[in-house]
């Protein structure tokens, strides 16, 4: 398994920080569905962003949604070291836990290093 890029972790690391720091929530899924978009390639990165999902799913009282992201921290290391993820999934329990999903334009300039 390869270390994550520096570019995708200087982008990965942004979007994990705006999820800390914007006001809503919905800005907050948006920001964490980014980051687990460029985090899916790597053990570490993936497992912890979905352990900010669950965070988030538990302070919104989604009990759906925390209830996914539980299964999906289980599978998230597993998955990434062995390349079982769907890529571009946003990482959230209505995206389904193996469907690929389009890659935004910018973060697939990120993750091929055209960024």
């Amino acid at each position: 398994m390869s270390p994550m890029p520096a570019t995708v972790r200087a982008w990965y690391a942004a979007e994990m920080t705006a999820a800390r720091h914007t006001h809503t929530a919905a800005e907050r899924w948006t920001h964490l569905e980014r980051a687990h978009i460029l985090s899916q390639p790597y053990p570490w990165p993936h497992t912890r962003n979905h352990l900010a999902m669950l965070g988030l799913a538990v302070r919104q009282r989604d009990r759906r949604e925390a209830l996914g992201q539980i299964i999906r921290i289980m599978v998230a290391a597993p998955g990434s070291a062995l390349g079982g993820y769907p890529e571009g999934n946003t990482g959230r329990v209505a995206a389904g836990l193996m469907t690929p999903m389009p890659i935004p334009a910018d973060l697939t300039d990120v993750l091929t290093g055209t960024a």
